[in-house]
């Protein structure tokens, strides 16, 4: 199968398996295609053509899932568009696409409106569409089939076009990175417009697999998942904290839980295990163009807690049919890594997609992360790296979260700064203990010379670190 559209035709036509569950509805691969059929026919009414972009300001819903999947069937291009971001930032992303409608979920019709106004749009609000015949168009495997935006960790979000060929690419490697197939249920605890919300239900989807949609990450709607029954789902190591303090981590119990977006701390996996322990945890890397490349695996997972915890400072080996290559090491071997496969939604004309990641690779193949290129410091000519001083303050037993920046220094060119959320329960760190602690660790030079106390760490809803707002933090 090249395009997506085939793919759902020869998985769901007919079916009656289910496709889109929740407790007031249950959809059939039959419905969901006559519910898309329905939402392809209001983007007639609405005057959308074939092939332009449909942006919606919307969370993850029933209606949601009818409307981008319509469009895509009915050779459109869905572009979700995040419910949280500023109208500004919405109207930039409005222009970027060139549309002139933008369709909203009604609790955000203020914000879908004022950036509609900057943009020169129209808005229409979402409703739930009603079953008409399924509509399907023929389309080339090289046409769009989705925008994602990236999700603004750097700046304002970008758009990242998906082909048919290469999301049915990505299907196939999610798959069988997670072990997911028909029959099972997934949630996303992702924003709806994240890689790891719309296009993950395209993803499951695509294998026969049915979506629990979640609007938003909360405990009840965790425990909702539990009450339906979901066997796969992707969380951050935060939310794993915040379900392990309420004692609501066993209210559901996936066969799969699939994290990303930052390392998992060994005292959180090891009691994560403790509440589920049939459960199979997964690590994915990725990023809004190519996702996944490399994958932690669960046996990985259990050889960090009986005496390898340096393979959680890793992001696992790569995906099969996934290549890595390292562009400009430097004397620890630590380069940009440039990866190349069949499923790369972006990549420069030689095929190869640059990350922006900083990283390195071990005998056994594991890569470790160390920033970004844009956040490697340069502290008076030498290199230091965030996620090698963030690991090495982790480890100590009152730090429960930290970040590393680089700020500005006249003497050094730049200074290591650590942004630290310490533990409820533990006593506080002085700074002096924090830094004679790095030390034991680390080079002197990579030992922050700044080290602030934070409640929490400013994220995106994905759960990445908006280090920019740290940086910031240290002109106010």
């Amino acid at each position: 199968m090249q395009t997506w559209n085939d793919l759902i035709l020869a998985t769901w036509s007919g079916s009656d398996a289910p496709a889109v569950v929740t407790p007031d509805l249950h959809w059939s691969g039959k419905e969901l295609l006559q519910r898309a059929g329905g939402a392809a026919t209001w983007l007639d009414e609405l005057g959308v053509g074939s092939h332009e972009y449909v942006p919606a300001i919307v969370d993850e819903s029933p209606a949601a899932i009818a409307l981008v999947a319509g469009a895509t069937l009915s050779g459109r291009v869905p572009a979700p568009l995040g419910t949280k971001l500023p109208a500004s930032d919405l109207a930039e992303a409005l222009l970027g696409l060139g549309s002139k409608l933008v369709i909203t979920d009604p609790h955000v019709e203020q914000v879908a409106r004022d950036a509609a106004r900057l943009a020169g749009a129209d808005v229409v609000t979402l409703e739930l569409p009603s079953p008409t015949e399924p509509r399907t168009e023929r389309c080339d495997p090289d046409a769009p089939a989705l925008v994602v935006h990236t999700s603004g960790t750097t700046g304002r979000p970008k758009p990242v076009v998906a082909t048919h060929r290469r999301l049915v690419g990505r299907i196939g490697k999610s798959a069988a990175a997670l072990e997911l197939g028909a029959g099972d249920r997934y949630c996303s605890a992702s924003p709806f417009s994240h890689t790891a919300g719309v296009a993950m239900v395209y993803t499951v989807l695509g294998v026969g697999a049915s979506v629990i949609p979640q609007d938003w990450f909360s405990i009840e709607n965790w425990r909702l998942a539990g009450e339906l029954d979901v066997t796969c789902c992707l969380l951050v190591p935060t939310m794993i904290d915040i379900l392990l303090e309420a004692g609501a981590l066993s209210d559901a119990r996936p066969r799969v839980l699939q994290y990303g977006a930052a390392p998992i701390d060994p005292r959180t996996l090891r009691d994560a295990l403790e509440q589920l322990p049939d459960t199979r945890f997964v690590q994915i890397f990725g990023q809004t163009e190519v996702s996944p490349i490399t994958a932690l695996s669960h046996d990985d997972h259990l050889r960090a807690l009986a005496g390898e915890p340096e393979l959680l400072r890793t992001v696992g080996r790569p995906v099969p049919g996934v290549e890595l290559r390292f562009d400009q090491p430097d004397g620890e071997e630590i380069g940009e890594v440039l990866v190349r496969s069949d499923h790369c939604f972006v990549t420069d004309a030689d095929g190869w997609r640059r990350t922006g990641d900083l990283g390195a690779i071990n005998e056994e193949g594991y890569l470790s992360l160390h920033g970004r290129t844009n956040d490697r410091i340069v502290r008076g000519g030498e290199n230091v790296y965030p996620a090698e001083v963030e690991g090495a303050l982790a480890t100590h037993p009152a730090v429960r979260d930290v970040a590393v920046v680089g700020i500005p220094d006249r003497r050094w060119g730049e200074i290591v700064k650590a942004v630290v959320v310490t533990n409820a329960g533990s006593p506080q760190p002085t700074v002096a203990s924090l830094k004679s602690h790095a030390r034991q660790l680390i080079a002197h030079f990579k030992v922050p010379t700044v080290i602030e106390f934070v409640d929490a760490l400013p994220r995106t809803p994905s759960g990445k670190v908006l280090r920019r707002q740290l940086i910031a933090s240290d002109d106010s």
